[in-house]
């Protein structure tokens, strides 16, 4: 029953989720007005509202205009209620802990899907949660304060360096100052061992889609990937599997 409650509570922030991909990159206040559709403006009511059901109730398209409705919205908040049921499943033992979880993960969808579409990493959200968890640090049983605030500020100063470096020797923006701010989040909730692997998951997952972006798709080599989305992937996974994943790869040369 506890699962179920989860589950259902995921799928209604992953509706309000929805609403912050879409207004924050446009500065849109994220409280008013209520939910509406994009394309006639009309104010969407409650029973047309219900996360997953509605959409498909309605065929996938707006009541009053008829236009199609994206179906992202719904896999947001398929996704969204997974991740809660997820993080209950791993860590139901420490409420306090899947409860911060949670919060770390709807930022990560959040900033995944900013990024993906606009290619910015809101302040908001970055910083926002960077603060938040620097000093839930202090409380949090899996990593200590001083892991916390020396990988978040370490990592950011890393990315930072590499940013005017392809700036000065390349001429060119390699990274953003978005992603040196994600960093911050990232390594004050994750410390440094899993913001390892999550990097390394980044890294190696944004390779793959580069190259096939340079086979397939006639890109060069300056073709910009948002990096926050990948960052957001690789620290996913090593939430729940980071641990594990280190270990592996250290077996290798061990």
């Amino acid at each position: 029953m506890e699962e179920i409650i989860i589950l259902v509570f995921g799928l209604v922030v992953g509706s309000f989720l929805n609403v912050v991909i879409h207004r924050l990159p446009l500065e849109q206040s994220i409280v008013k007005p209520g939910s509406h559709c994009p394309a006639c403006q009309k104010e969407i009511k409650f029973y047309d509202n219900i996360p997953v059901i509605s959409y498909f109730i309605l065929g996938g398209k707006c009541r009053n205009c008829k236009k199609e409705i994206s179906i992202r919205y719904p896999l947001i908040e398929l996704f969204t209620g997974f991740s809660f049921w997820l993080a209950y499943f791993f860590y139901n033992g420490d409420l306090v802990y899947t409860g911060f979880t949670i919060l770390f993960l709807c930022l990560l969808i959040a900033l995944a899907l900013i990024d993906l579409g606009h290619m910015i990493l809101p302040d908001e959200l970055t910083l926002g949660g960077t603060v938040i968890f620097l000093v839930y640090s202090f409380f949090n049983p899996r990593i200590t304060p001083v892991d916390a605030f020396a990988t978040a500020l370490g990592s950011a100063l890393i990315l930072m360096g590499l940013y005017y470096f392809y700036l000065k020797v390349k001429k060119i923006e390699g990274l953003g100052f978005g992603d040196i701010k994600m960093m911050l989040l990232l390594g004050a909730f994750l410390g440094l061992n899993k913001l390892v692997v999550a990097i390394v998951l980044a890294s190696f997952s944004g390779l793959i889609v580069g190259v096939f972006f340079i086979i397939f798709k006639g890109k060069d080599l300056k073709f910009k990937l948002p990096f926050g989305t990948f960052l957001a992937f690789g620290s996913y996974v090593s939430v729940f599997w980071g641990a594990e994943i280190l270990r592996a790869i250290k077996s290798l040369y061990i």
